[in-house]
């Protein structure tokens, strides 16, 4: 295992911080008269959710077999992004890694805390170049190096993973949003092996739940109590966590949704290959193709024209926009619009 003194990367400040620790959800009762918060005693909704998400925290072990005190739950997972910079680079002095393309909010919220952002660019089959990796790491002192895999907006998973979680002397996130479609293994069985990894996955993607926000960070117990930390005391709401909670139980709804979503993607593979406005349909391991046309702004505006909302990447990745991958109704509108679009 490679080890860390993972205290030597975290900011001094927060290493002196005291959690905000709710007595009432650290502590057993069996039927407590509630009045140290100052809710309201009348309402649906009127207590505070659980600070410490212990039901989920406990399904969620269960499933990946790990230990609850490696599991930390976010506001989506923007909000662990957030808290991961904040544990760990002291603003205006250190810096993150980031693939590019890749997800920007790696780079918002590096922004927000004033690092600096050293960008990986990958090759031209979005690929990370080994080579490139090792230099920039040596030329660069980095404290994270967020990873994403399946990769946002290109679609496709990195290889050989942990090539760079072994051979970077900081913190590696690897984010696995989409890695239900991908039909590749998830890293969570390397946590055991590397002290500085954290895995990031979230209820947003293939479990359908975006608008619940609910993103799970798991690592090791000495990184996950340090997010918890730097996190608000209530950051998910009892809805979101109930109903997160209550669909674990539902495995096979899941793996529908992520079977209707695969057959999707072929079906929309085969229709692809006869719309002349296209030019290159990217492989993807995700809910989305990245697509090259030969007129981008003829067809992004053609689209939107017609109501269909589409991510245009140009001029970051020229030509190309990425598109959701819908449902059969939705994905015929997006078909019948390309295919009266003329190359």
């Amino acid at each position: 295992m490679k080890e860390f003194n993972i205290n030597s990367l975290v900011r001094k400040n927060i290493l002196e911080l005291q959690p905000y620790i709710s007595f009432r959800d650290n502590n057993e009762f069996e039927n407590p008269v509630l009045l140290d918060a100052n809710e309201s005693p009348f309402g649906e909704f009127n207590r505070y959710p659980d600070s410490t998400q212990k039901k989920l925290k406990q399904k969620l072990a269960e499933v990946k077999n790990i230990s609850v005190n490696q599991i930390a739950v976010g506001n989506g997972s923007d909000e662990l992004i957030d808290l991961i910079i904040k544990v760990f680079c002291e603003p205006k002095t250190d810096s993150i890694l980031m693939m590019n393309p890749s997800f920007a909010m790696y780079g918002f919220y590096a922004s927000i805390n004033e690092n600096k952002i050293v960008k990986l660019n990958l090759n031209e089959n979005f690929e990370i170049d080994k080579d490139e990796f090792l230099n920039i790491t040596k030329v660069n002192q980095l404290k994270i190096f967020f990873l994403c895999s399946p990769n946002n907006p290109t679609g496709n998973c990195i290889e050989d993973i942990e090539f760079y979680i072994k051979n970077f002397n900081g913190i590696v996130v690897v984010d696995e949003a989409y890695i239900e479609f991908s039909g590749k293994k998830s890293c969570i069985e390397l946590l055991e092996k590397y002290s500085n990894l954290i895995l990031l996955q979230t209820f947003s993607k293939a479990w359908g739940m975006a608008g619940a926000r609910v993103g799970i960070a798991y690592s090791s117990d000495e990184i996950i109590k340090l997010i918890n930390t730097v996190k608000a005391p209530y950051n998910v709401n009892s809805l979101s966590l109930n109903k997160v909670i209550e669909l674990i139980d539902m495995k096979d709804v899941v793996n529908l949704n992520v079977e209707n979503t695969l057959n999707e993607i072929s079906w929309l593979k085969t229709e692809f290959q006869s719309i002349k406005c296209i030019k290159k349909v990217y492989p993807t391991d995700a809910n989305f193709f990245l697509i090259e046309f030969e007129d981008v702004e003829k067809v992004y505006e053609k689209l939107l024209g017609k109501e269909i909302l589409t991510s245009k990447r140009s001029p970051q990745i020229p030509n190309c926009i990425r598109i959701n991958v819908g449902n059969r109704e939705e994905n015929i509108q997006l078909i019948d619009v390309l295919k009266s679009i003329e190359s």
